[in-house]
């Protein structure tokens, strides 16, 4: 039940509608207040509204009371789609050149995307963490001389601290994503469906290198072994099997 009292949730509570023009073609389009996207109906394109703007529902313990579960995982949903672009600009200035990093990190949060359509995990914690997972490798290669994922869990955690520091993100999600960096190489440490979603996209990315993928019953075998959600293990068996 929600806080009848609390006015800066009424927006929440009680969407209206509202005239966004199209970036693209400057058509006048109707969307929900509590919307982030929406496809302009003339030229097909997608409108996203960022703002950056914080929201009580941010910081406030009784958030989730206060707006209803549905409402606060909505908030949340929108909130890790408009911040999305944000991080991968930040990630793109972070390993400059080192288009090989970036890529992998998009390739990882495509995954994670599509994993999240079928598993109950949190958005606004698995898609910053998907396109953070590997920023410790510049200053583990700069350090040791070495990416190895022992590296890139010690120095990863501090760096992308500082990235969602800059973003807005609350102390408490910035601790489960740095957890979930902290440990992306070593599953069972964390055992949340945050950590799972992020671990199959990341293998499912990894899975050709690190496998012999032509041996189809080892293959099979080492999907079962290595992936920890069913949706993992589904869609690993599609994309090689």
């Amino acid at each position: 039940m929600g806080i009848d009292f609390c006015p800066g949730s009424q927006k929440f509570r009680q969407p209206k509608t509202e005239e966004v023009k199209c970036p693209s073609c400057g058509y006048e389009v109707e969307a929900w207040s509590d919307e982030v996207q929406a496809i302009c109906p003339k030229c097909k394109n997608k409108i996203l509204r960022i703002s950056d703007e914080a929201s009580c529902l941010d910081w406030c313990k009784e958030a989730q009371r206060c707006v209803g579960t549905d409402i606060y995982n909505k908030y949340l949903h929108n909130k890790a789609i408009t911040l999305k672009d944000k991080l991968l600009k930040e990630l793109g200035d972070y390993f400059g050149p080192d288009t090989k990093r970036i890529n992998h990190a998009k390739k990882v949060l495509g995954y994670a995307q599509t994993l999240l359509k079928k598993e109950q995990a949190g958005w606004h914690i698995v898609i910053p963490a998907a396109i953070l997972h590997d920023v410790g490798i510049k200053i583990s290669e700069e350090k040791y001389g070495s990416s190895a994922g022992i590296y890139q869990e010690k120095e990863g955690p501090e760096i992308a601290k500082k990235i969602l520091l800059k973003m807005n993100f609350n102390k408490k999600d910035i601790d489960e994503i740095c957890e979930i960096i902290a440990h992306h190489h070593t599953p069972g440490k964390v055992d949340t469906l945050n950590f799972k979603v992020l671990y199959d996209a990341d293998w499912l990315v990894n899975l050709k290198d690190e496998t012999d993928i032509k041996d189809k019953k080892k293959l099979r075998q080492a999907i079962g072994r290595i992936f920890l959600t069913k949706s993992g293990k589904e869609l690993a068996e599609r994309l090689y099997l």
